[in-house]
């Protein structure tokens, strides 16, 4: 046969097999590859890293993921299991694969220093972020995040949020203003208020002005899309199987985020605003910049900073999108929701902060916050630690890239499933990693017995700190604003907001549970865990409001 038709024959017959091949029978054969792909890699960590206890496989397809996620306090389930497998444990997860939880201070410290470089999002999780914040620090790793955190150090200085005190005030003093007309309108001696909402506009209005210039209007009633969504994070609907099956297996597969449920869809129309406000605000700051308005002045604002990182001769010049990612996550900043709650669930605590900001006399400026008022500082550090705006729920979870590492722990030995005890651990390249923030905040065996309770003294007595918590070398000894390379930029940011609101708040206002001091209090569901008061939607937390009267 001539070699003309000898290949002219294969052709033939290859596309005869194309044919017969159906698009099933394709997406099987690359399900059967990924599986084969999956179970070896699997097999390959297992020889190299320790094996640990941890729970059973509860869900064949979910193991133990679907538990944790349909729980209201996945906080208390890792807790649990560290008291039973120890500081470090391992836990099954979708679709055959298992990850190691470490609570230990020391395995905590040696993660948190080699972030971004030896210990890396997972893909699903960079996938997730990229849709949410684009392209921006949260996303970066390595170099590029090195990069991008230079470029915004500036814009969160200590003297830059100085200079933003004002606007913090004077979003608290709208607030102030707007309830007490609330309170007249009622017959002028109190009034229900849904606390919640208003401190998402209470952030969402100082974040717009303070980083961009820009007037979001959501404490005026100005009606805005943001401040939909805003609200709609906390209020959105329970979490239905579809929409419970597509978040757990996006895990594995990261481009069924893509499914259209009403998390994604909703998550889709947040994406979509935010980077049209974004872009305006950008191009507006870009266009004040040549028309020379900015000349001789020193801008220090996020945005400000942005612009002139991206300039082409800029040493930590950052792209057209980062630039458009950073302005999409700075508005996500807010402090913390639970503190009116608990004042309000703690009569005693919330006479106490009040006592000390009508001593102060004055409007504290922002140094005397910093130093001079301790027991709204100690309010502050409790409330981090109670209600962490970082949840477990949110995929932050890392995969080891190195070849090997050895994990030493700091507290008493853990036992393996072979029952050695060991002070170490060997962790192969690949493995997944989790940090059960929540738990290690309020853990018993790390605070106390009390670790549950709200009690700000904690933060003021000699010994307050139990010697375990003070092993954990983040901030305050706390994992709300995690710790290394990623500490959250926006810190000061928060935790000077809250301190301008909640003393102008507490000053004028006496805040009692609407439904007597036994109301229940749960954890909600919406977009985020929030707290909320038993039987109410979303995370709604309606409190009744008094005038402080002396």
């Amino acid at each position: 046969m001539e070699p003309s038709s000898l290949l002219t024959t294969v052709q033939d017959n290859l596309l005869a097999v194309a044919r017969s091949v159906a698009p099933l029978d394709v997406a099987a054969a690359i399900l059967a590859i990924w599986a084969l792909r999956g179970a070896f890699g699997t097999a390959r960590r297992s020889l190299k890293t320790t094996k640990l206890r941890g729970p059973p496989r509860t869900n064949l397809v979910y193991g133990a993921a679907k538990q944790i996620l349909e729980s209201l306090d996945a906080g208390a389930i890792y807790e649990a299991w560290a008291k039973e497998y120890g500081v470090v444990y391992e836990v099954p997860t979708t679709l055959g694969g298992k990850k190691i939880m470490l609570t230990d201070p020391k395995a905590l410290a040696h993660f948190y220093s080699r972030e971004t470089w030896t210990y890396v999002h997972t893909e699903s999780a960079r996938f997730f972020l990229q849709r949410i914040f684009g392209r921006g620090i949260l996303w970066s790793q390595g170099e590029d995040h090195r990069r991008q955190r230079k470029s915004l150090n500036p814009a969160f200085s200590q003297a830059a949020i100085r200079n933003l005190a004002p606007i913090f005030y004077s979003s608290a003093h709208k607030t102030k203003f707007a309830w007490e007309a609330m309170i007249d309108a009622n017959g002028g001696d109190s009034v229900v208020i849904e606390v919640q909402n208003w401190m998402n506009h209470i952030s969402l209005d100082s974040i717009g002005l303070a980083g961009f210039s820009h007037d979001f209007g959501s404490l005026d009633g100005k009606p805005a899309s943001i401040t939909k969504i805003f609200d709609t994070f906390g209020s959105s609907p329970s979490r239905s199987a579809v929409n419970a099956a597509v978040l757990l297996l996006a895990q594995v597969f990261p481009l069924l985020e893509y499914v259209p449920t009403p998390r994604t869809k909703l998550l889709r129309e947040m994406q979509e605003i935010m980077e049209d406000i974004s872009k305006e605000l950008l191009a507006r700051t870009k266009k004040e910049k040549e028309e020379g308005v900015l000349d001789g002045k020193e801008d220090k604002s996020v945005i400000g900073v942005l612009v002139k990182a991206n300039d082409a001769d800029s040493s930590i010049h950052l792209t057209h999108e980062e630039v458009l990612a950073q302005l999409r996550m700075k508005q996500h900043l807010s402090p913390s929701r639970g503190t009116l709650l608990e004042l309000a669930r703690s009569p005693d605590i919330q006479s106490k902060l009040r006592q000390e900001l009508l001593a102060f006399g004055e409007e504290p400026t922002y140094d005397q916050q910093q130093h001079s008022l301790p027991y709204l500082d100690a309010v502050l550090h409790e409330t981090l630690r109670v209600h962490p705006a970082v949840t477990d729920l949110i995929p932050w979870d890392h995969l080891f890239r190195r070849r090997r590492t050895t994990l030493s722990l700091s507290r008493s030995p853990i036992v393996t499933q072979s029952g050695e005890s060991v002070n170490c651990i060997s962790v192969a390249r690949g493995t997944l990693i989790g940090i059960p923030i929540s738990c290690i905040n309020r853990s018993t065996e790390i605070w106390g017995a009390d670790a549950k309770v709200f009690r700000p003294e904690r933060w003021l007595e000699e010994g307050g700190i139990p010697r375990k918590a003070q092993d954990i070398q983040a901030y305050r000894h706390l994992l709300t604003f995690v710790d290394g390379p990623r500490t959250c930029l926006g810190k000061g940011f928060a935790m000077a907001e809250f301190k301008a609101v909640i003393s102008v708040l507490v000053r004028n206002f006496v805040f009692e549970m609407r439904d007597g001091p036994n109301t229940r209090v749960e954890l909600g569901r919406g977009m985020l865990p929030r707290p909320r008061i038993v039987g109410e939607e979303g995370t709604d937390v309606p409190l009744r409001v008094r005038r402080y009267e002396g």
